[in-house]
């Protein structure tokens, strides 16, 4: 229930005579169903009176025990809020509030709408009335939502394996940036976009895809004597033999149907080379038993020079053995400190590592963890390890013997290599974006104003000149059109274009915007151009709004030759929603799910609206933090919704829309 339609329902109550039983039962049921509270705030008091679900005062509260119930600096706020409709700065307000359970970490959050409940003889306010709405299942709801999405692209993007997807035909879909570095791949954006498939992988080719289960592999592949056609591209550069290990999960809906395909493998090449070299070394030292001593003394050298640690863990005891010295230890930790040495993101790693050595693993184990300590400039500090299984006289697993090394400044480098990677890249495909959609569109319109320019020169009869001239200036205006479309999309790119937001009445521009958008509709086109509020003062970027509206009204008018065009807007819980329907061509489904794809054409090389419309708009509402959906069927029919966020600072309906 709307804080107008509440206002009505208490004004009536004191007007009517109407049975107070039925009152209290309509009143509870209304709460009730909505998760609401009211309370009163009477002004000449700065008393707040709560009501029960019944409709009665259940208890009177004074300023200070009833900023208890919420978060002081959220309180604050609203408190601001009501000192504004107290002197007569605005009608409404809605905010949010948190409010903690006592003895409790739990925050509940609510919605709090508030407005004039009774006016003095001279129309000053008396006391104000809030709806509290309880919205934190929603709110958390929210909170889930973003903390999934965020750690999926987290997990994939950060992580210190290749990931590779391939959707349910084995197409590669999306390659994270260590797994380019793997591959040599300098074009991220070309190989998602080249369609190669699962089955071209040299590391994965033997996988049947229709029979496909969780499956281990390890492979070597020589790259050098591999280039067929089939694996061959412009964008992977890489060259010799590689040691690979990997892990492929397919992924599978409810019915059993293949959804997806995650790859997350790592080139284990420098760790076999490096282990090849170790038992090389080891070899080497046997043999050598009577320079150890030499060879010890220059080992201890060498680490208190190069600060790097030896390290050991002992499998039977659980007990591992850090030290700068061969002949002793200096700290011991136990599996549990070890873990928790280990930033929480890594813990599950050293978990794994620590588990895969109290099995006796005969594998080498090359590991990079960040750690809770700090170094001085305040840095988490990197350690990696490189461990090898040492055996006894049996040939079993004694205990793993290995380095340590600090490769903060390594680590923290590469990171700042990624991200400048990663803007050039970023900057470059704007580039070639640009290029593309220039060579490919501008070419039909230049070669019509070619080539009819060209048969002026040529033999022809002079009553065709007004059409030659017709058809050159339709050409020079789609040319025209096109090229402004693509500069201005490239500078949404580019985020060159400033969103500013000012304060307008929507009420009074949305008409202009509208006509200038259907100026060239057909006649047989009836045109309604809804109008719900008399006056709605909203904080918005007057300019990229109406552009927005205007491309909409202009797709409408292109599309629908008969019927009607409807345009429509209307503000609801802080988001200016504007909706265009027409009764036109519609869009054929296969295009549907392309229509913000830029210069998209289905396979009979239709193109839906100029190819940048759509594209422009869907910048401009994700660019202004908003959502845009749309929904068509062919031969019926298109709607397209925008919601934009803002906020209403005057809003007044339509008398006939609130009745």
């Amino acid at each position: 229930m709307s804080i107008s339609a509440l206002n009505h329902f208490f004004k009536r109550s004191h007007s009517i005579p109407e049975d107070k039983t039925m009152q209290k039962a309509r009143l509870a049921l209304t709460l009730k169903t909505g998760k609401l509270q009211l309370w009163f705030y009477h002004i000449a008091s700065r008393h707040y009176f709560l009501l029960s679900e019944e409709g009665t005062h259940e208890r009177e509260y004074n300023p200070i025990e009833f900023a208890q119930l919420f978060d002081r600096d959220d309180f604050e706020v609203m408190r601001s809020q009501i000192f504004d409709i107290c002197e007569g700065r605005r009608e409404t307000a809605v905010v949010s509030l948190r409010s903690f359970a006592e003895k409790s970490e739990k925050c509940n959050h609510y919605r709090i709408s508030i407005s004039i409940a009774n006016r003095d003889s001279q129309g000053r306010p008396t006391a104000l009335l809030g709806v509290q709405h309880d919205v934190t299942d929603e709110f958390r709801r929210q909170q889930e939502t973003d903390r999934l999405l965020m750690r999926y692209r987290t997990v994939f993007e950060s992580s210190l394996m290749d990931m590779i997807y391939y959707d349910k035909d084995g197409v590669l879909r999306d390659i994270n940036g260590r797994a380019c570095n793997t591959f040599g791949v300098d074009n991220r954006q070309s190989v998602i976009n080249g369609n190669y498939l699962l089955q071209d992988n040299p590391m994965f080719s033997g996988l049947p895809l229709d029979k496909i289960e969780d499956t281990r592999t390890s492979s070597i592949v020589d790259f050098s004597h591999n280039q067929n056609e089939k694996n061959k591209t412009d964008e992977v550069h890489i060259s010799g033999k590689m040691y690979y290990e990997s892990t492929i999960n397919p992924i599978r809906n409810e019915k059993g149907e293949l959804e997806g395909i995650y790859m997350a493998g790592r080139n284990i090449s420098e760790m076999v080379e490096s282990f090849h070299r170790q038992q090389e070394g080891t070899r080497k030292l046997m043999k050598a038993t009577k320079d150890i001593e030499q060879y010890i003394a220059n080992i201890n050298y060498a680490l208190r020079v190069s600060d790097v640690r030896l390290v050991n863990y002992y499998p039977k005891s659980y007990t591992f053995e850090i030290s700068n010295n061969v002949n002793q230890g200096q700290l011991h930790f136990s599996q549990l400190r070890c873990i928790r040495l280990a930033t929480p993101r890594f813990r599950r790693t050293v978990n794994s590592v620590l588990n895969r050595m109290d099995h006796f693993t005969r594998h080498a184990i090359t590991q990079v963890i960040e750690t809770e300590i700090r170094d001085k400039k305040g840095r988490q500090i990197w350690l990696q390890f490189n461990m090898v299984p040492m055996l006894d006289a049996e040939g079993k697993v004694e205990r793993y013997f290995g380095m340590c090394r600090n490769v903060t400044e390594m680590v923290e480098t590469e990171q700042q290599l990624a991200v400048e990677t990663k803007k050039a890249k970023e900057t470059e495909l704007l580039k070639q974006a640009f290029l593309t959609n220039m060579s490919y569109e501008i070419r039909t319109p230049l070669n019509n104003v070619l080539g009819f320019a060209k048969m002026f020169n040529a033999k022809h009869d002079e009553a065709e000149e007004p059409f030659f001239a017709e058809q050159i200036k339709s050409s020079t205006d789609i040319l025209l059109t096109l090229v402004n479309d693509i500069l201005y999309l490239s500078r949404l790119d580019a985020h060159m274009e400033e969103f500013k937001k000012d304060e307008v009445d929507f009420a009074l521009i949305f008409d202009g915007y509208c006509q200038r958008g259907l100026k060239d509709a057909s006649p047989d086109v009836k045109i309604n151009i809804e109008h719900p509020y008399n006056c709605l003062v909203i904080d918005i970027d007057e300019t990229h709004v109406g552009n927005i509206i205007q491309r909409l009204c202009s797709i409408a008018s292109k599309e629908t030759q008969q019927g009607t065009i409807t345009v429509r807007y209307e503000y609801r819980y802080g988001e200016l929603s504007i909706k265009v329907e027409d009764t036109g061509n519609g869009i054929q489904s296969d295009m549907l799910p392309y229509v913000f794809d830029r210069f998209y054409r289905n396979e009979q090389g239709k193109m839906c609206g100029t190819g940048l419309d759509l594209p422009i708009v869907q910048t401009l509402v994700q660019n202004m933090g908003g959502s845009i959906d749309i929904q068509s069927e062919f031969g019926k029919g298109t709607t397209v919704w925008v919601s934009i966020p803002c906020t209403a600072l005057t809003q007044e309906k339509k008398r006939e829309l609130d009745s």
